[in-house]
């Protein structure tokens, strides 16, 4: 039969002109109605129908006619909401909010005693309204009759016998006793007497009865007769008094509900909860002063999570959002609203939340500002990307250079939640160029906080920038007079040492670190020190893995060894060995041979080998104590290819003598013309490589890369000075280089011009042929 009807209801709901779509129908017991969910087809919104089938409750028809009238009229926050009635020759419809009945939670028994003292004053309440306000008994209280709606609140029904006391033909009269189930719930005074008794005892006595019912019902579950009625099992002790009043059998001395509201809300009274006050409270929020919003909203804070969520999505958090942003909440509203908002879904939260943040973001109030950005986590997740990029992080820029300094703190606190919502142009380009403000603030805690908060972000960065940028910001924090930015620096440079290429910490951080060892306090002398080896230790391993040279191999040549010997190479480890290598290259690369004379002596043969710059003893020359200076010609000889010194030991010392007294007299103090440098570009390129006095400057002489000396040109210019020539320059030897002399003053020695001594020797190379950076860390 049940079947039967819902089928003809739900074929006549899906009439064309029905404005509703009848849905899943909703199970309740003790009631001439059934409960259907349903929509609205005009805009979908959800509601709940209650329908009466006329052809099968014809003679209950009284009693759904009944509730149609009161439901119109009757309007209270406690009574359901009534949408439209519907009223055609088979059925009857009551449209309302969408609604559940409370009998589910109370047979499964899932309600806490929060939200049970909740509901409980919220019909208490309510029944005090319909017995004082309006004159007239309900009739029938009891837990069919209440419904919960969406937010979770208690709404009262069942307005099947709900009677005026004025109505002398009232329904409760002649139908009370048509109500199902109605003898387990009837109070013994109207089964003794009749419905008719209640004109003869207080007006509140039938609902005062029930309602001391519903209190049993709620904390146990389910009630089966009158011997039930006035035991306390599982009813809080602080109600136990003015429940047993609701159920005396005496109707004249029952607690009406209306006192029984007052004893609840007395001091220490089982009606003195937090959700029942914030319920009392909230929609005059914005009326209250600025003591009792305080009050209101440390009340909120206090709310365990087991109160119905739904409560403050529906009822709550749009009081908040208006207070807010009309009212002026303040601070504290704002932080309860988006602890509320947390718990909203994506789309609720989209739809409820966001464009209030968004205006938010822009208001002037600086203790609002600071309050969304202590805040920022909890509305961050469901903020959408493009909000976040496009509308909020532009009006939070404006913290950045704000006069407060706690503005500008908490707006780069918040750059650490807000960043996973930014764009790479934004982090890279504005935030970037605002976080090298903040760096140079003038309060050290906004320093040494936007050192953390780059070192945190470092991910984040852009690649072509993130070394460059961080490197340039925790050096300087490195330099910073305050204690605790230098400290950040040396730790934020530790937790970022995976973003700097290995060029970069050999040749940038480590050396910045280094003052940091001595810095005048203990703490950042040990950061310091941790950060050091770190970064020590990665240098280490990469060179460990480094090839030994980048050099090219050189050739093999028999006078490798020779020329070490002579010169000196890098491979000297003592402290007195030559340094550098690339000027030694330079010297042997030049390679030439004399060529034999033309005038038939023979090479080697005609006397022993001696030095170079040594000339002949035996033959001592008349003119030894003039200076001679003829044209230079290049001899096409490496002076690293000079024969080893294999003279008698007194020719030795001689030459070694002559030497640095040669260099003594020159003009530059240093055994050469300042003019006539080996190491200068002209002299590397031909007279560096020769003993040969060098040509005047107004007529350089090219290098011959591989022609005979003219030496009859030489001598033939020097007939012409009329002055004879050294013996030593009659003769042509094939085993030594020529020798120049010079005259020595005071000396009738000879002495041979050679090449600088070492110890004054400027040994700097051309800068154009040889760029090894060797100095470059000294200058």
């Amino acid at each position: 039969m049940d079947f039967l009807k819902s089928a003809v209801a739900s074929a006549i709901a899906k009439g064309s002109s029905f404005p509703y779509s009848l849905g899943d129908r909703v199970d309740i017991s003790d009631s001439i109605w059934t409960l259907h969910n349903a929509t609205k087809r005009e805009d979908g919104s959800s509601c709940s129908i209650f329908t009466f089938d006329i052809a099968a409750n014809k003679s209950r028809l009284p009693l759904a006619k009944n509730a149609v009238r009161k439901s119109r009229t009757l309007r209270h926050p406690g009574v359901i909401k009534v949408l439209d009635t519907i009223e055609t020759e088979s059925n009857i419809y009551i449209v309302t909010e969408r609604v559940i009945p409370l009998s589910w939670h109370v047979k499964r028994r899932s309600l806490s005693e929060e939200i049970s003292k909740w509901g409980l004053h919220t019909v208490a309440t309510t029944l005090k309204f319909i017995n004082e306000d309006a004159a007239s008994v309900h009739g029938v209280v009891r837990a069919s009759s209440v419904y919960a709606n969406e937010s979770g609140e208690w709404k009262l029904g069942g307005f099947d016998v709900l009677s005026s006391m004025n109505d002398e033909e009232a329904v409760i009269y002649t139908y009370g006793s048509l109500v199902p189930d109605a003898a387990r719930y009837t109070p013994p005074e109207v089964v003794k007497s009749g419905w008719d008794i209640i004109k003869r005892h207080p007006l509140t006595a039938i609902d005062a009865y029930g309602l001391g019912i519903l209190i049993y019902e709620v904390y146990n579950g389910n009630f089966t007769g009158g011997d039930q009625v006035g035991k306390t099992t599982n009813i809080p002790p602080t109600m136990h008094q003015s429940y047993k009043r609701l159920c005396t059998a005496n109707p004249k001395l029952r607690l009406s509900p209306a006192h029984f509201v007052e004893q609840g809300k007395k001091t220490g009274g089982f009606f003195q909860t937090p959700l029942i006050r914030l319920t009392d409270d909230i929609e005059s929020l914005g009326l209250k002063t600025e003591s009792e919003r305080e009050e209101f909203i440390n009340e909120l804070h206090n709310l365990s999570d087991d109160f119905p969520e739904d409560f403050f999505k529906l009822k709550v958090l749009p009081e908040l959002l208006k207070s807010v942003e009309f009212g002026g909440g303040g601070p504290k509203v704002l932080s309860a609203l988006l602890k509320i908002g947390a718990k909203l879904s994506q789309d609720e939260y989209n739809s409820k939340l966001t464009p209030v943040i968004v205006r938010l973001f822009g208001n002037p109030d600086r203790a609002l500002r600071v309050c969304l950005l202590d805040n920022l986590p909890l509305m961050i997740d469901n903020l959408p990307q493009k909000i976040v990029n496009d509308k909020i992080f532009p009006q939070m820029t404006s913290g950045f250079t704000d006069i407060a300094p706690v503005v500008r703190e908490q707006t780069v606190k918040a750059v650490l939640v807000i960043i996973v919502k930014l764009s790479d142009r934004t982090i890279n380009g504005e935030l970037l160029k605002f976080l090298a403000r903040t760096a140079n603030d003038d309060q050290p805690g906004i320093r040494t906080n936007t050192t953390i908060c780059l070192g945190k972000i470092a991910k984040n960065l852009g690649q072509g920038s993130r070394s460059k940028v961080l490197i340039a910001a925790f050096t300087r924090s490195l330099r910073d007079p305050f204690v605790h930015a230098r400290n950040a620096g040396l730790l934020a440079l530790g937790a970022t040492i995976e973003f700097f290429t290995d060029e970069d910490c050999a040749g940038k951080v480590l050396p910045a670190l280094c003052p940091s060892l001595l810095d005048k306090e203990k703490f950042v002398r040990d950061q310091a020190n941790k950060t050091f080896d770190l970064y020590l230790q990665r240098i280490r391993k990469v060179g460990s893995n480094m090839a030994d040279t980048a050099l090219p191999p050189s050739s093999s040549s028999p006078d490798t060894t020779k020329d070490a010997a002579r010169i000196g190479t890098s491979n000297d480890k003592s402290w007195a060995g030559w340094a550098i290598s690339s000027f030694t290259n330079k010297i042997t690369a030049a390679n030439g041979e004399i060529q034999p004379t033309t005038n038939g002596a023979k090479p080697a043969e005609a006397e022993p080998a001696r030095p170079a710059s040594v000339p002949r003893i035996t033959k001592p020359s008349p003119l030894a104590k003039e200076t001679l200076r003829p044209a230079a010609q290049p001899l096409n000889r490496s002076l690293s290819e000079q024969p080893a010194l294999i003279s008698p030991e007194e020719d030795e010392l001689d030459d070694v003598y002559d030497a640095w007294g040669a260099m003594d007299d020159d003009e530059d103090g240093q055994g050469q013309s300042k003019d006539d440098n080996p190491f200068s570009p002209a002299a590397t390129t031909a007279s560096s490589t020769s003993f040969a006095p060098a040509a005047p400057k107004s007529a350089p002489v090219p290098y011959d890369d591989g022609g005979e000396p003219d030496f009859a040109g030489w001598l033939a210019a020097q007939s012409k000075t009329k002055k004879p020539l050294p013996k030593g320059l009659n003769k042509t030897t094939s085993n030594t280089s020529v020798s120049r002399t010079a005259s020595r003053s005071n000396s009738s020695k000879p002495k041979t011009v050679t090449a600088a001594p070492a110890k004054k020797i400027d040994t700097k190379p051309k800068d154009e042929e040889v760029d090894d950076d060797w100095g470059d860390a000294w200058d």
